[in-house]
């Protein structure tokens, strides 16, 4: 059967039409045939997110975006994308903006969380940003490169006060002391030098001198040894019980306990006893110097004189 010209043009431009259909859908990443899920997610900034771009359920691709405008006055975005209806998940699960690579790039990922209640067709998912390396980077940088800064300028300040105290004369004064300090290092070292020459002649000496020392050592070890076998503990026991007897006994002395205490303490004792004293020396003086007042001597039965007191007694002048 012979077409007609009308009936081929009309062909041509239906099939045209169809092909602009189909060559829509497929820069849409959509198809016309399947029947998914068409979600939503909504994000104050999408980062470049194109339409087309792959949708990924742990990694695998699970359906594209097919477009993003703006939802309102205030600046948000409206994400449409589609998924496959055979997926289950639940309406809570959240929709991810991510970077797809390090030179940029978004891309979606869903977090499927399984429950009751399931998606619908049209539902508006939760949404979540995941930080950009570029921005986990300056998040963690800036507060370094503050300190660094900081530091810097704390340095700065530093130098410029070094530089102001040491003036043409402290800087004199400390070149004269680091080399005072190279003199006195280089004495130190020769006089170490010196010490090891020392004794390495007199290593032989040193030895005996340790051996030495380690015999008296060994010996007043055995000397001690003896001491205590000897009896010396209990000689030191016995002199420390003379001495807490003796503390006692100085405490009683110094509390007017007894006769020492008392003569210490008692005041009227002590002068009864200076006046005895003194009564004793003049009676013993009197007896030297006169003794016929105390002593008579008959000799064959002849009347014994009557003493008679001197003009100048010395007693009296001694009580006097």
């Amino acid at each position: 059967m012979k077409l007609s010209r009308e009936i081929k043009t009309g062909l041509i431009v239906v099939l045209g039409i169809v092909c602009v259909v189909f060559g829509y859908s497929y820069l849409k990443s959509s198809s016309l045939f399947d029947d998914d899920l068409t979600l939503y997610a909504v994000y104050n900034n999408v980062g470049g997110l194109q339409s087309g771009t792959s949708v990924s359920i742990n990694g695998k691709n699970v359906g594209a975006v097919n477009s993003v405008r703006f939802l309102d006055t205030q600046g948000n975005l409206l994400v449409t994308f589609t998924v496959n209806r055979e997926l289950k998940f639940s309406k809570e699960s959240t929709v991810e903006l991510y970077d797809t690579g390090l030179i940029g790039g978004k891309g979606l990922r869903i977090n499927p969380i399984f429950g009751k209640t399931v998606l619908s067709n049209r539902d508006t998912l939760k949404t979540s940003i995941k930080a950009s390396l570029s921005e986990v980077a300056d998040q963690r940088l800036s507060p370094i490169l503050e300190k660094f800064e900081s530091a810097l300028t704390d340095a700065d300040s530093v130098l410029l006060n070094v530089n102001e105290v040491l003036d043409v004369n402290a800087k004199r004064d400390l070149r004269s002391s680091i080399a005072d300090l190279s003199e006195t290092m280089n004495d130190v070292k020769g006089i170490a030098r010196k010490l090891n020459v020392l004794l390495n002649k007199n290593q032989g000496q040193l030895e005996n001198s340790l051996s030495n020392i380690e015999k008296l050592t060994s010996n007043f070890a055995k000397l001690s040894d003896s001491l205590n076998n000897a009896g010396l503990g209990s000689a030191m026991a016995s002199i420390e019980s003379t001495s807490r007897s003796l503390d006692a006994l100085m405490a009683r002395i110094e509390s007017g306990q007894g006769t020492l205490g008392k003569l210490t303490k008692d005041e009227k004792l002590y002068n009864h006893l200076s006046n005895a004293s003194k009564e004793l020396d003049l009676l013993l003086q009197d007896f030297r110097l006169n003794p016929k007042r105390y002593v008579n001597v008959s000799v064959f039965g002849k009347k014994q004189k009557e003493y008679a007191v001197p003009d100048e007694d010395p007693a009296e002048n001694i009580e006097n």
